[in-house]
Parts: C-alpha cells; sequence; structure tokens
C-alpha cells in the first residue's frame, strides 16, 4: 500500500534516514512549496496523480562494494544491462542505485576524491555537503524542484581536489523496477581549481500499466581552469515523466559540457543549464531527442553569460516517428557585463513521417553590442530519394531510415564514451 505525500511522511522519511534536524526542516519547506506551486505553465501537458506516486523504496541497510553481496536478482539487473561489465573496463567508480537507494558502490581510483552517495556524504562531509546543496538549484524554483527537496533519496556525491585528473570516469546508474515509483535522486559534483572529471549516468525503468515519476536534481560547482563533462544516455520506459533539474556554475577559464541523450519516457522536460560565471568560462550542450508514439520529448539547454569573453554552443538533434513529439525549448543570454561573448546555437530535426512533429522554442538575448550570437536551426523530413538510392544499393527501407538516422546524430555519438555509443545505437535499432 502506497503512503500518500504528507508532513508525517516527509518528517518519517528524515528520521528513516537520520538527518540533521536542519535537512528535516528543509524537507517540510520544500513540501510546503510543493503544495503551493503549479505545474509549469509551458511544454507538455502533465497529468500525474501524486496520490498514486511510491515515493520511497529502500532495498538494503547499506550500499556493498562486493556484487557477491548483492541480492541475485538486483545484481543480475545491472549485469544484463551491462553496468557491471563496464566498471570492469572502463571506468575508475561506480555508484549504481536501485529504486530509492545506492546499492552498489565502489571506487577504483586511489586519487583522493569524495565519491559516494548524496545520502552518506550529508553524515560524513557536513560541511561541504551544506555549503553546496540548493545552492544552485533552490528548492521553489518549480513543482519538481519542490517535491525533489521534500523526498529526496539517492543520488552522487563527488568532490575532486585541486588539480587532480581522472584517467577514466565515474559513473552512476539509476534503475526503477517498480510500478508508479518516483525516483529523486539529488546529485553533487564540485569540480576544484585546475581539475579534471568525466562522469556518465545512465538510466532505465522496467514497462508497466501505470505511470512513474523521475524528479531527479544536479547541481555542478566547475572551478577556476577546471573541466567536467556529463554524459548521460536516458533510456526510461514509455510510463515514465521525466522531469530533471541540471545546472552547472562555471569560473574563470572552466569548461562544462553535457552531452545528453534523451531515447524513453513518456513526458520529458529537461534543459541542462550552465551559468558561465567567470571570465573566459566555456559552455557546451550537445544533445539529441528520439521520440516515438505517444512520447514527448521536450529538451534543450540553457546558457547564461555574466562573465567577459565568454563562450557558448548548443547542439540539439531531435529525431520524431511514429507520431513522436521532439521539441527544441532552449534560452541563450549574453549579459549586460560579459563583453565580447560568443554564444551559437544549432536545432536540427529530422522527421520520419507525417504524422510525427517538431517546434523549436528558442529564446536569445544579447544585452550588449561587443558580443555575438548566432541561431540556426533545420526541420527535414527523410530523403525519398536518398531512401531510394539506397534502397537500390540493397538496404530495406528500415536499414536505409536507420543509415541515415546514424548519419544525422554522428556529432553526438563521436562525444560519448566509447560503450555508450555503441548502447546508442542498439537503442536506436530498437
Amino acid at each position: 500500500m502506497k503512503e500518500k505525500l504528507t508532513e508525517e511522511f516527509v518528517i518519517n522519511l528524515s528520521k528513516k534516514k537520520s538527518e540533521p534536524e536542519w535537512m528535516t526542516l528543509f524537507r517540510l519547506k520544500s513540501y510546503s512549496e510543493f503544495k503551493k506551486i503549479e505545474n509549469p505553465k509551458f511544454g507538455p501537458v502533465l497529468n500525474i496523480d501524486f496520490d498514486d506516486i511510491l515515493y520511497y523504496k529502500s532495498t538494503r541497510e547499506k550500499a556493498s562494494d562486493d556484487w557477491n553481496q548483492i541480492d541475485e536478482k538486483t545484481r543480475g539487473i545491472f549485469c544484463d544491462l551491462g553496468v557491471i561489465d563496464a566498471e570492469k573496463k572502463y571506468l575508475d567508480g561506480v555508484s549504481n542505485q536501485y529504486e530509492s537507494e545506492v546499492v552498489y558502490h565502489k571506487q577504483k581510483t586511489e586519487e583522493k576524491i569524495i565519491f559516494m552517495s548524496t545520502d552518506e556524504a550529508l553524515k560524513q562531509h557536513p560541511d561541504i555537503f551544506q555549503k553546496y546543496f540548493n545552492s544552485l538549484v533552490k528548492y521553489n524554483e518549480n513543482k519538481y524542484t519542490a517535491l525533489n527537496g521534500a523526498v529526496w533519496s539517492g543520488g552522487t556525491f563527488i568532490y575532486i581536489p585541486p588539480y587532480t585528473k581522472l584517467d577514466r570516469p565515474l559513473q552512476s546508474y539509476f534503475r526503477i523496477d517498480t510500478e508508479s515509483l518516483g525516483q529523486f535522486e539529488r546529485t553533487i559534483i564540485i569540480v576544484d581549481e585546475g581539475a579534471e572529471l568525466s562522469y556518465i549516468e545512465g538510466c532505465t525503468a522496467r514497462s508497466y500499466s501505470k505511470n512513474s515519476l523521475h524528479a531527479g536534481v544536479v547541481e555542478i560547482y566547475v572551478g577556476k581552469n577546471a573541466k567536467c563533462r556529463y554524459s548521460t544516455i536516458q533510456n526510461w520506459s514509455t510510463e515514465v515523466y521525466n522531469l530533471v533539474t541540471k545546472r552547472a556554475l562555471v569560473e574563470e577559464h572552466g569548461q562544462m559540457e553535457w552531452i545528453d541523450g534523451n531515447i524513453g519516457s513518456q513526458v520529458t522536460m529537461k534543459y541542462p543549464s550552465c551559468i558561465l560565471k567567470g571570465d573566459y568560462a566555456v559552455g557546451n550542450s550537445i544533445s539529441i531527442a528520439f521520440a516515438k508514439k505517444n512520447q514527448v520529448l521536450d529538451a534543450g539547454a540553457k546558457m547564461i553569460h555574466l562573465g567577459k569573453h565568454t563562450k557558448s554552443n548548443i547542439l540539439s538533434k531531435s529525431i520524431a516517428a511514429d507520431g513522436g513529439i521532439a521539441n527544441y525549448r532552449g534560452t541563450t543570454k549574453i549579459s549586460q557585463n560579459a563583453h565580447k561573448s560568443i554564444a551559437t546555437v544549432k536545432c536540427d530535426t529530422i522527421l520520419l513521417d507525417n504524422l510525427s512533429k517538431s517546434d523549436t522554442y528558442p529564446k536569445n538575448i544579447v544585452e550588449n553590442d561587443s558580443s555575438y550570437l548566432e541561431h540556426e536551426a533545420t526541420v527535414s523530413k527523410v530523403s525519398a530519394e536518398k531512401l531510394f538510392y539506397l534502397q537500390a544499393k540493397g538496404l530495406t527501407e528500415e536499414e536505409a531510415k536507420e543509415l541515415l538516422i546514424m548519419g544525422f546524430i554522428e556529432d553526438f555519438k563521436k562525444e560519448l564514451p566509447m560503450e555508450y555509443a555503441v548502447e546508442l545505437n542498439r537503442l536506436i535499432k530498437e
């Protein structure tokens, strides 16, 4: 039986996690705002029955660093997803969340970094946690940041010390396996001065007849001369509402890259953001959205230029098939004091049939006359001439379409880690 979301539920959740009083009060404050704030006025219609969501499901008391200590069912799921094999071959550390808690966590690198679940970071590193938590993404920004603030559980906390550069990526994987479950992880990443991090995120869910909800929050802090790359392939089932807030603050000469793939979900609203605070800061976002039948993917990026000589680039690739809707929605703002800054936005969409749709909703603002912003958008259908040519070479219509799609997203694929590029190929073929 599902417990309804109430003040009592929020208090009991905080008690169950043995949290300090300030976190309990924060959760209650967030819950109060969640009840007041309405759904977004823009984008897809959100028909979510909040009384039908399971807000927390624990699977074990504490995360293990030994797969043999994980129950056979859970271990089998992550094995089938390729997560265990990827850990052995490609990664410096992994954190795997099943339902509402991190169940497996292991750090291979000998560098003195902090890499743990966000729940553990609250207990083990309270000072640094409280400094960064809720500083970049405020709990009352929208209905779903407020909901996350009230019931957050799990997620990843990373701190990379100054001038530390990891040889291989760190990865987190999030899995929903229960009907109507809500997953509300909280991820905080701090890449200190001169440090570098490549972080990979994967997301999947089983298919059910009822809707599930994923409302995560990600806060990233990129220090002076630091670099962070955040790569994600989201392949939620078509019963999942994916409503995520992701934001990075970039200091002087820092670089932030979002590599963002959206394949699954019923509805996605996700706009990874960079606030280019320091002079010469750089923000890049490369994304794809592939919407099929009964899917609405409303995705894009936001770049806010505050420092001088800052640069941003948004490249968005959208594909729609079988009546799916794939929209680009984004904001690029060069502020009054961000002199001599450069921003480029390029949105390309390909429609695979007459039923599918795509719209572009850009918001471009330049507040000084020494900066430059360029926006280009194209929408096209699969060329009958190209299909005919490829079929004349012996390909079926489906094989020809697949080849054209792979060429269309090549710019995105080449930015992915190898194993994720292989996974993307498999997902698109399916």
